[in-house]
């Protein structure tokens, strides 16, 4: 099985699509992910440089909060779906739902999301997120009993902050919940924050370990199922992921440095 690395365009958003791939390229990755800007002109410029340069497309789905009702929700993540689609993404990840909509409104937004995949042949992974449907790691397994064939996208560091633990009372869930990860976004977190300041200094590297054992195990189960490719994004973000020195507001670490040191050193620990 071949691991493609993608790099997230989370926090390059000042770069033009076009210059952001070649960056991306660049460094090592093998593709990107993007919340992609909606204009005319954006989609077609990384239509083009995806194309021309052979490179895996990943489409992100987020919305920005607003008072809405579940229906309009829905239309809202509809719409975006049919926007990202236009890219040609290998699929969508999706920010779905919200913690504070019922069993009954986060399924019928899933129901909608197998409907969408259905009818335009993208597949769509849910990423586990604060927030989500999927915040938490035991309250997702209704959902899995439900939609037998849920596709998540495996970033853990939410459910140790949510917990505030390394999950370590949790391992029996995790086993539940990692045959459907199909996607890794490689992020290292600790029990007060989705992200630790830089995963490679030597008081983080109990963390380090544990999320690297995690995603090797994912990583294993997708092979025993059979699959050909897997995708993981580092994907540690800018502020406010990122801490920032008070007054001068200084990002205390190089973000784009951390997801390329991430990226290299999985190519070497993944197997």
């Amino acid at each position: 099985m071949e691991i493609k690395y993608i790099c997230p365009f989370w926090g390059s958003e000042d770069l033009r699509p076009k210059n952001f791939i070649e960056k991306a390229l660049d460094a090592g990755y093998d593709g990107v992910e993007m919340n992609a800007p909606s204009d005319e002109d954006a989609v077609n410029e990384i239509k083009k440089n995806i194309q021309e340069k052979g490179a895996v497309l990943i489409a992100q789905q987020w919305l920005a909060p607003a008072v809405e009702t579940v229906d309009a929700y829905r239309d809202r993540m509809l719409a975006r779906f049919k926007q990202l689609v236009e890219l040609n993404p290998v699929f969508i990840n999706s920010h779905t739902g919200k913690d504070f909509f019922s069993f009954e409104e986060n399924s019928s937004l899933l129901k909608h999301c197998e409907a969408f995949t259905e009818e335009s042949q993208v597949p769509i992974v849910h990423e586990t997120h604060r927030g989500r449907f999927n915040y938490h790691a035991y309250t997702l397994l209704p959902y899995l009993n439900e939609f037998k064939d849920l596709q998540l996208n495996a970033d853990f560091s939410h459910f140790c902050n949510v917990s505030e633990s390394l999950l370590e009372d949790q391992e029996d869930i995790l086993e539940k919940i990692m045959p459907h990860c199909k996607y890794i976004h490689a992020r290292v977190g600790f029990d007060q924050s989705a992200q630790v300041n830089d995963p490679f200094a030597p008081e983080w590297k109990a963390n380090l370990d544990r999320f690297v054992a995690w995603w090797q195990k994912i990583i294993d189960l997708a092979k025993e199922r059979g699959e050909k490719t897997f995708y993981v994004c580092p994907e540690f973000g800018p502020f406010p992921y990122m801490p920032q020195l008070p007054y001068t507001r200084r990002d205390i670490s190089d973000q784009w440095g951390i997801n390329k040191k991430m990226m290299e050193y999985l190519r070497k620990t993944l197997h």
